[in-house]
């Protein structure tokens, strides 16, 4: 049933217009609270984001497919260091291990995102599927992004 449903989420996500797809989300801050908890509205961006652009190779409960596409939970790479994160959704990533795993899917660059679409959606993963770790800021994007074209 779960299959079922994530192949008409996918049949459902290619039938929408390309320049529906490409819709800007609004540029904001990601907002914590004193307890360093994510705001709901920042989670909401993130995973309007993650819809769009992720969730047809990493599924909707970031478990991914195995040895094409890898899960997004409690993975090194989603909750370690945020600059390789960010490079990967930058630059894209192909046939490498994750956690001793292989995958062998192209994972396409992503930098057509802007740099809020990009922290959002990495907060996002940071905060779901059972990660628990720090939010990404727009700003940090923005240093790493400019790092890359130099």
């Amino acid at each position: 049933m779960k299959q079922l449903f994530a192949l008409l989420t996918v049949l459902a996500l290619c039938s929408i217009p390309a320049a529906a797809q490409k819709k800007p989300v609004p540029k904001t801050k990601a907002k914590t609270s004193a307890s360093g908890a994510v705001s709901g509205a920042v989670l909401a961006k993130g995973k309007a984001v993650y819809v769009q652009n992720c969730l047809t190779c990493h599924q909707a409960d970031g478990l991914g497919v195995d040895e094409m596409n890898p899960p997004l939970s409690k993975t090194s790479y989603v909750l370690g260091d945020k600059a390789r994160l960010v490079n990967i959704i930058l630059n894209g990533m192909q046939g490498q291990d994750i956690d001793g795993e292989p995958y062998r899917n192209l994972m396409p660059s992503f930098s057509t995102l802007t740099d809020q679409q990009i922290a959002d959606v990495l907060t996002y993963v940071r905060s779901s599927f059972g990660n628990k770790t720090s939010a990404v800021q727009a700003a940090e994007v923005k240093t790493i992004r400019a790092a890359n074209k130099k």
